[in-house]
Formats: structure tokens, C-alpha cells, sequence
């Protein structure tokens, strides 16, 4: 899941089908830094409900994910603690079991070089071990295209650099 639209998609289908719970409450996380969230209490009070699941999240630092909780009323009430208990321990127990998939925030990087520079760079490369998208060979100059953790490209391009010459062209 990468939007919001989405996350509320998926939430809209949850409260169709448990229509006859008492709360169908939930968070969501977005975007490579998180930056992108929001929690909904669903009729609990304030705070006791979308904040804990959020929080459970946040500390497994996750991102580009929703987690919803669906409460039926068991006969006792379980005063602001306990919602707040209970609606960690869900999200916690939950996303223990989740299947975690890592992805990185790539970049594409375009550089030129000579074929004669060809062993510096392959050694660059394999240093970084970036995806090598395209090599084009047009005479004696050399066209590499390649996706590299985007963490990684300012240290990457600066491996070019030796006695303050740069010895490979990229392009902005």
C-alpha cells in the first residue's frame, strides 16, 4: 500500500465486513520517513485506539503500512488503560506475525566515461553494488545507467573524484 486513498480503501472494506463490531479502529504509516500518517479512534475515546496502533508502528518502524483492529464488545468495560492496553497489544501481536517487506528509496544515476576507465569504474560498481539499468558503447565513450540506494550516491560519486578531479561525467 503506498496512499492514502488506498489505506482508506482497505478500511472502508474492513467496516463493510465487520459491520456488526463495535469499533473498527486503525493507522497508517506512508512514505519512505513515515512522513505520511494518520489514526482514527473509531468511537473509542480519544486517544485510546488509533494512537496505540500508531505507536506500535512507529516503534517497529514501518512504513507504507495499515493496521486496523476490529473490536467486538466482550461485556466489560475496559476503562481509557485498558482500551489503550488492549489496542497496542493488537497492533503489537499483529505486526509480530506480519510479513515485513524491505524496499529502498532508489535513484537512477547516468554516468560517462571513456572504455579505458572501464576497470575503475567496474570496481566502483561492484563496491556499491548497484542495478546496472543500460550500458551503451558509442565509439570509445561509455554510457551506464544504473539504480543505486539513493543513501549510497553522493558516496558513490565521490569515489570518481581522485586528487580533486572528477574522472567520470553524470548527468543532473
Amino acid at each position: 500500500m503506498r496512499t492514502a486513498e488506498e489505506a482508506l480503501a482497505l478500511v472502508a472494506q474492513y467496516q463493510k465486513e465487520y459491520f456488526d463490531a463495535r469499533h473498527v479502529c486503525w493507522a497508517y504509516r506512508l512514505g519512505a520517513e513515515g512522513e505520511d500518517w494518520r489514526a482514527n479512534d473509531n468511537g473509542e475515546p480519544s486517544g485510546t485506539a488509533g494512537k496505540p496502533i500508531l505507536g506500535q508502528i512507529v516503534s517497529a518502524d514501518l512504513s507504507d503500512v495499515l493496521v486496523i483492529v476490529v473490536r467486538y464488545f466482550g461485556g466489560v468495560k475496559l476503562g481509557t488503560s485498558g482500551l489503550i492496553v488492549a489496542y497496542r497489544t493488537a497492533a503489537a501481536e499483529a505486526l509480530a506475525v506480519a510479513e515485513v517487506t524491505e524496499r529502498t528509496v532508489d535513484e537512477t544515476v547516468v554516468m560517462h566515461f571513456s572504455y579505458e576507465q572501464m576497470n575503475l569504474v567496474m570496481r566502483v560498481v561492484k563496491d556499491f553494488s548497484p542495478a546496472i539499468l543500460s550500458q551503451d558503447y558509442e565509439g570509445n565513450e561509455v554510457r551506464m545507467t544504473l539504480s543505486l540506494r539513493q543513501s549510497l550516491v553522493t558516496a558513490f560519486k565521490e569515489k570518481f573524484n581522485i586528487n580533486g578531479r572528477t574522472v567520470v561525467r553524470f548527468e543532473s
